[in-house]
């Protein structure tokens, strides 16, 4: 079974690439429900890639609040894919989507798959408040919610007290976090959070479940992301610079966070190792990364198990601004979850990003010379991770 697994994944290293990308509402779009945004970032995702509504014949989307997501999302753009995939995994779905869709592309069963997420959760109507009541009946979790626990953030915050218990972790290095998230964010027009911030005010922010504070705890906005992909062959007669997808995996240890083995430990160890094995490459290869940082606590987590430094020493490699403008590793380029935007998943933004700087796209916080970048999103309470390793042609 490893030899079919590795073989598969030879053939399909760089054999799919993003072609279009775009956001649409990030923040605050009043007027504008989920389909609605949905729509804006599809069509202008699919014009960036320089193709029609026409040509779409594959599409992966996922809601945190609707079942059957797909079919209405089908109706409204008036597609008739031949490839469908609905798989909800929380917030990294629009990643986890990535490797059947390249598969489903390699096998001839469609020519280009729309990806593409929207979430009025901000201001419409039906927002966080009541996503998070609905969840208790559509997503029920026995043996925590009978004890009322403040989801997600509860969950995380038991997370981040490990890890200080366990390796002496402190609310300054997490504030770091923040910080450089902050400072990238100064530099993105799109952010939704641009006012400077300081470590004094991250560490003085109100308290939401110790340790973690306001501060530490991901935006709620509006917004969406898509993005278009195609074999690689085609791209050739495309407008925009090919972003290959070099190695992608996705893996999923647990559901409620009370049954996680080790709540320093996440299944991004699994889907990273598998990551770096499609793509043939290694921690150190990497130009720079977008974090899932639904909680301050994540990118630690995330940066010791996608092994860019040992267990336990997350909170010290962040320090002195070692991940914001101008440290050894630039982190969440565009703000993250933390200062750019959050419109209950994430995961479709942090690839949109990675397209852009390795397209050159990203403006004042572009990193220059980047030819290799990863996006990592995460799902549920720590419960599913996906990795998507990305490389310019130079790469493949």
């Amino acid at each position: 079974m490893t030899a079919v697994i590795a073989a598969d994944w030879h053939t399909l290293r760089g054999s799919a690439v993003i072609a279009g990308a775009a956001t649409f509402g990030c923040g605050e779009a009043p007027g504008f429900d989920d389909m609605a945004l949905l729509a804006r970032a599809a069509q202008a995702a699919v014009a960036d890639a320089g193709l029609t509504m026409r040509d779409i014949d594959g599409l992966c989307t996922a809601s945190s609040v609707a079942t059957m997501w797909p079919m209405p999302v089908i109706e409204h753009l008036g597609l008739n894919p031949r490839y469908i995939d609905g798989t909800m995994l929380g917030g990294s779905s629009f990643i986890a989507h990535l490797l059947p869709a390249m598969r489903a592309l390699q096998a001839g069963q469609c020519n280009a798959v729309l990806i593409c997420y929207g979430s009025a959760q901000r201001t419409a109507a039906f927002g966080r408040k009541e996503i998070v009541a609905a969840r208790r009946f559509l997503d029920p979790q026995p043996f925590e919610y009978p004890y009322e626990p403040m989801l997600p953030v509860s969950a995380y915050a038991l997370a981040a007290s490990r890890h200080m218990h366990e390796f002496g972790t402190t609310r300054r290095q997490l504030a770091e976090v923040a910080l450089a998230a902050r400072a990238w964010a100064r530099l993105n027009p799109e952010a939704f959070m641009r006012d400077p911030l300081t470590l004094d005010e991250v560490l003085a922010a109100r308290m939401v479940s110790d340790p973690l504070s306001v501060r530490d705890c991901c935006l709620v906005t509006d917004g969406a992301g898509a993005i278009v992909l195609v074999r690689s062959e085609r791209a050739r007669d495309l407008p925009r610079p090919a972003v290959h997808v070099l190695g992608t995996a996705t893996a999923v240890w647990h559901r409620q966070i009370s049954t996680m083995h080790d709540l320093t430990v996440t299944a991004a160890r699994q889907s990273g190792a598998q990551a770096y094995a499609m793509a043939g490459l290694q921690a150190r290869d990497i130009d720079l990364i977008e974090l899932y940082d639904a909680f301050t606590i994540n990118t630690l987590l995330f940066l010791e198990d996608l092994g860019f430094c040992a267990k336990g020493e997350g909170g010290a490699f962040v320090e002195g601004g070692a991940i914001a403008p101008g440290g050894r590793l630039p982190v969440n380029t565009n703000g993250g979850g933390l200062s750019c935007v959050h419109p209950g998943m994430y995961g479709i933004f942090a690839l949109i990003e990675a397209v852009r700087q390795l397209r050159g796209e990203a403006g004042e916080r572009q990193v220059q010379g980047a030819q290799t970048a990863m996006a990592h999103a995460n799902g549920g309470t720590l419960s599913s991770q996906a990795t998507a390793i990305l490389g310019t042609a130079a790469t493949v």
